[in-house]
């Protein structure tokens, strides 16, 4: 994997400078410009939105993903040393771009949820909040993630969840342990949405408004 990051901006650079940074990591097989379809249903004023590519090209231009994905739809397997290095690579970016906002949180939608509670695991003061779109939760890498720490963490981490419950990609063995992790890590805001299949909707942009909000106030 190329692990140097393309990034797009919702602001340009001089306008940046005391905004709330909201990185946005894509799903498997997308790319940076979708997620960014998202920003007219999200708070405008006083935010900077910046979206990542994910590190690895698939083949035959078939977009980029943060780990290889494999045994869906009945279990999620990849490889931790690809997790590990595309959270380190996310985690990278942040520190050398991060002076001069007034915070940091991650967005992550499938995958890209599983990268940025992975990253908030290894480094719990990276970001003030997280919000995970129809995604998972990784399991711990041994000697890189530190739930004890991220547990002990004054106030919680606050976290978004929102997913389809009849979401037909992520399988409800991940869902529960997602639930579970982020039960005992993280103040979690659970959402359940009907309809909406392995992808967002208006409702739940509404409400993820509403959560970025209400925790960066």
């Amino acid at each position: 994997m190329d692990q140097k990051l393309i990034v797009e901006h919702s602001r340009p650079e001089d306008q940046r400078p005391g905004t709330h940074l909201v990185v946005m990591l894509h799903g498997y097989g997308s790319h940076e410009g979708d997620l960014m379809g998202l920003l007219p249903a999200l708070p405008e004023e006083g935010f900077t939105y910046a979206s990542l590519r994910a590190p690895g090209a698939m083949p035959g231009g078939a977009g980029y993903e943060w780990f290889a994905l494999t045994g869906l739809p009945e279990r999620v397997g990849y490889s931790d040393e690809e997790l590990r290095a595309s959270t380190e690579a996310v985690i990278a970016w942040i520190e050398a771009e991060r002076a001069g906002y007034s915070d940091v949180t991650l967005l992550g939608f499938s995958q890209g949820m599983a990268v940025a509670t992975t990253a908030v695991r290894r480094r719990p003061d990276l970001a003030r909040a997280v919000v995970g779109l129809s995604g998972f939760a990784a399991a711990p890498i041994e000697g890189f993630t530190d739930d004890a720490a991220l547990t002990a963490r004054e106030p919680r981490m606050p976290v978004f969840y929102g997913r389809d419950q009849a979401d037909p990609v992520v399988p409800e063995e991940a869902v529960a342990h997602t639930l579970d992790w982020l039960r005992e890590t993280c103040d979690v805001t659970k959402v359940l949405y009907a309809g909406m299949g392995h992808g967002v909707s208006n409702q739940e942009m509404k409400h993820v408004g509403e959560f970025l909000r209400h925790v960066l106030r």
